[in-house]
C-alpha cells in the first residue's frame, strides 16, 4: 500500500502529514516556514521532512506523490506560487516543479482554502453531497466552490473570492481599498478591531473568541455581528449558485455556534425563503487535518492523472 504526504504551507508554520490509503494520518511533522531564507531554503527542508517521513514507513512501502495547500495567488496549472505578499521570499516561484525535481515523486499545488475543502467534501463535513462551498475564516477570509464533485476555479482562478464581497456598501473601510467585504467584519483582524472598538481594549481574535465563550458582552456582540456579514454572504452565493451547504472553517470558526447561530438567522432575510430554507451552514469536522488530508487526495488524484 503506498502513502502520499500532503503539505498545509502556511505564512508561519508548514505542516506536514504522512496520510495512508485510507485517508489516516500516520505521522506528523511540523516546522516554521522561513521564508525569508529563499526559495532554496524552504525547498531543502520541506524535502528533509519527507525523508524523514519516509523512514515512518515499513520498507516494503513507499511515499509515492506530495500535496501541497499553499497561500494564494497561485497558477494551480503550473503549480506556481504568484506574488505572495505576506511570503516575499518564495513568491513567483515554480514551486511545484522545484520540489517535485528535489524529491523525485510527483507533486501537486493548489490554493489552501481548495485543498482544505477538497478534504471536508471527501472526509469531513460534506463527506454525503455532490456540491459544497467551504468558507475559511481566519487572518482573511477565502472560499472554495465544489460543484458536482468537481472545484470550480472561474475564468482567470479567481472563484471564491467571498471575502471581499460586499456586505455593507456603506460598511467599514477593507484594506483591499472598497467597503463594506465581509473580511472586514468576520476575519480575526476584524473581530480585534471592532471589539477595540467598542470596549477600547485591543485584543487578538482569538481572545474575543475566548471571551465571548466565557459570556463577555462585547465579544458575543462582535461575533454576533460577524455572524450577520457571513450569513448575508452565504445568502449572496446561495441565490446565485443554489449550492445548499456551506462548511466554515478557519481559526475564527472555532467559535461555533456563537458565529454560527447569527449566520443562520441573517441568510434568512437575504435569500428566498425557498433556497433559504434548504441551505445547510456546518462548521468544519477536520479543523486543520482538512488541509493535510485535502492536499493528499490532490496529490493521489493529480499523480493519477499525470
Amino acid at each position: 500500500m503506498s502513502a502520499v504526504v500532503g503539505i498545509d504551507l502556511g505564512g508561519s508554520k508548514i505542516a506536514l502529514g504522512l496520510v495512508d490509503a485510507d485517508n489516516t494520518i500516520l505521522s506528523r511533522r511540523r516546522m516554521d516556514t522561513n521564508a525569508e531564507a529563499g526559495l532554496d531554503s524552504v525547498i531543502t527542508r520541506i524535502a528533509e521532512q519527507v525523508d524523514s517521513l519516509r523512514g515512518d514507513l515499513p520498507a516494503s512501502q513507499d511515499i509515492t506523490a506530495v500535496g501541497i495547500g499553499a497561500p494564494g495567488p497561485v497558477d494551480h496549472i503550473r503549480g506556481d506560487l504568484l506574488t505572495l505578499v505576506n511570503l516575499p521570499g518564495i513568491s513567483n516561484s515554480p514551486f511545484r516543479r522545484v520540489l517535485s525535481g528535489r524529491l523525485g515523486r510527483p507533486v501537486a499545488l493548489d490554493h489552501d482554502a481548495k485543498v482544505a475543502a477538497l478534504g471536508e467534501f471527501h472526509f469531513g463535513a460534506g463527506s454525503n453531497r455532490d456540491s459544497m462551498i467551504y468558507i475559511v475564516i481566519g487572518t482573511g477570509v477565502g472560499a472554495a466552490i465544489i460543484y458536482q464533485g468537481e472545484l470550480i476555479y472561474g475564468e482567470s482562478n479567481s472563484a471564491g473570492e467571498s471575502g471581499h464581497m460586499t456586505v455593507d456598501p456603506n460598511g467599514h473601510a477593507c484594506h483591499c481599498g472598497s467597503r463594506g467585504c465581509l473580511e472586514a467584519y468576520a476575519s480575526g483582524p476584524a473581530l480585534s478591531r471592532h471589539y477595540a472598538a467598542a470596549t477600547g481594549e485591543e485584543i487578538s481574535g482569538a481572545q474575543v473568541n475566548e471571551r465571548a465563550q466565557a459570556g463577555d458582552r462585547a465579544a458575543l456582540q462582535v461575533l454576533a455581528q460577524a455572524g450577520r456579514a457571513l450569513g448575508i454572504a452565504v445568502a449572496s452565493l446561495a441565490m446565485t449558485l443554489n449550492i445548499e451547504l456551506f462548511v466554515i472553517g478557519g481559526s475564527v470558526a472555532q467559535a461555533g455556534d456563537l458565529l454560527l447561530n447569527p449566520a443562520r438567522e441573517s441568510l434568512l432575510g437575504y435569500a428566498f425563503q425557498s433556497v433559504s430554507a434548504r441551505v445547510q451552514v456546518r462548521a468544519s469536522q477536520l479543523g486543520e487535518d482538512g488541509a493535510i488530508v485535502g492536499a493528499a487526495w490532490l496529490a493521489r488524484a493529480r499523480s493519477r492523472l499525470g
